[in-house]
């Protein structure tokens, strides 16, 4: 995995939220814009609008100028967006009888949303590498453990056995959902923006569409049916399938933040300091801290998601052939949202590697439970003499029981007279009870069920 900052400059937060995937800031931004500048270039050439050499000589300025990202950026404000300053020092920069063939036929859109394109095709498939090493963690997990029990939790309350194989598992299938769907737009929805000042290619004549084509052949991105100036679905498409990841990450790291806790402690993070003599998990006041960093870390970048996809969502919204303001308020959350998934996906993929599992501790919570999480299991014995609801209102009253005295169900419903005689009158005995009271047999279909998960991220893969 390597770290976003780079050439942009390492910055405070950069550890946490800059962490995986290439770049997203304004160099790669810049980078992005001479590319598509370039391929431009050599479009027009290929299509016998420019003279020959013009290509390769826009090209070579594009990669080897030092543009200055600050100085485009406080020059934009002369147009609203830095697309012609950029263009007016590519022409300086480029032979004269080359300088014609920058930017022909172009729009400033034209160019950032293709930028956009290839910032997210970079990310996406970056992302795609990171949730493909997260699901390796978990297929590991779910395998090790697919019969290590511990207590199901609903609303936050103790409930019915699970195994942590089953926990795994279904981690494992949110991310191969997840990365199905960043897999599907990054093959179908990325494409080139070519439509000129209002989106006929009127500058072009007749040669615009095959332009385009070319500058699509070019890059490598699909050729869209027309230009989509203010139709921004793909963008959209692009959020959604980040908003599938984080999800898919958001509940690993929930999970793993409140399995940590110290009352609970069934699992705990692997993994150690970024340098000699440092500790992962230390607190700065409280020595005896080990905080799961990774999963805290992934949270910090999904909890942005929701909000960075709503203002992309928002600005949707566009008016006639060109937008005013909306498609500016797209840039920074494009680019924001792409970074802030990314380096969740990353610390995932160290999360669900490292994790340490103490099935000891697992085994010792469910115990801890009384035997009340069996409470279903036990009133089912009653059903057939009973019938459902009155059997269900007599093991509720035994557990309400067990919960106020600090007994166990068993105790409880063997040991009050009037409960004992409702088990005597329905015929169930003791044995029975101690056979339902055994965690092992309320599993259900746990194992069937990681199984399935596990067969099914293996068909992936082929």
């Amino acid at each position: 995995m390597t770290e976003q900052t780079g050439a942009e400059g390492a910055g405070l937060f950069d550890g946490v939220f800059s962490r995986g995937g290439p770049g997203t800031g304004s160099r790669a931004w810049l980078r992005a814009m001479l590319d598509t500048e370039a391929a431009l270039a050599r479009a027009l050439e290929r299509a016998g609008l420019a003279p020959p050499g013009a290509g390769a000589a826009v090209t070579e300025a594009a990669a080897t100028v030092p543009f200055d990202p600050g100085a485009l950026g406080r020059r934009a404000a002369l147009s609203g967006n830095p697309v012609p300053a950029l263009v007016a020092d590519l022409r300086k920069a480029v032979p004269q009888d080359a300088a014609d063939t920058v930017h022909r036929g172009a729009t400033s859109q034209d160019i950032i949303d293709t930028a956009a394109m290839l910032l997210a095709r970079d990310a996406l498939g970056a992302l795609a590498g990171d949730l493909a090493a997260a699901a390796d963690g978990c297929v590991a997990l779910a395998a090790a453990h697919r019969d290590t029990m511990m207590i199901g939790r609903t609303l936050l309350q103790q409930a019915v056995p699970v195994t942590f194989g089953l926990v795994a598992a279904g981690w494992l299938t949110g991310l191969d959902e997840a990365a199905d769907a960043v897999a599907r737009v990054r093959a179908a929805r990325l494409a080139v923006q070519f439509g000129g000042a209002a989106g006929t290619l009127a500058s072009l004549g007749a040669d615009g569409p095959a332009v385009a084509g070319l500058l699509a052949q070019e890059l490598g991105l699909a050729l869209p049916v027309l230009p989509w100036h203010t139709d921004r679905s793909r963008v959209i498409d692009v959020a959604a399938a980040c908003a599938a990841a984080a999800a898919a990450l958001s509940k690993i790291a929930r999970d793993v933040t409140l399995l940590a806790q110290s009352e609970v402690g069934e699992v705990r993070e692997g993994g150690g300091g970024s340098g000699a003599g440092e500790r992962r998990g230390g607190s700065s006041a409280m020595p005896h801290k080990q905080n799961p960093v990774a999963a805290i870390a992934i949270l910090g970048c999904t909890r942005r998601v929701p909000g960075l996809v709503a203002t992309l969502v928002a600005a949707a919204e566009q008016e006639h052939q060109r937008a005013a303001g909306a498609w500016h308020a797209e840039w920074e959350p494009f680019a924001d949202l792409l970074r802030v998934t990314g380096s969740a996906a990353a610390w995932g993929a160290e999360l669900t590697g490292g994790l340490v599992v103490d099935p000891a501790r697992m085994r010792a919570n469910l115990d801890a439970t009384r035997g009340l999480p069996l409470a279903e299991r036990v009133a089912g014995l009653l059903v057939p003499a009973l019938g459902r609801e009155q059997a269900h209102d007599l093991v509720a009253r035994a557990s309400a029981h067990a919960g106020a005295v600090g007994v166990t169900l068993r105790e409880a419903l063997l040991g009050v007279p009037e409960l004992a005689g409702w088990l005597d009158g329905a015929g169930v005995t003791s044995a029975q009870i101690d056979e339902a009271l055994d965690p092992a047999g309320y599993l259900g279909s746990a194992r069937v069920f990681t199984d399935a998960a596990l067969d099914a991220h293996t068909r992936r893969q082929k």
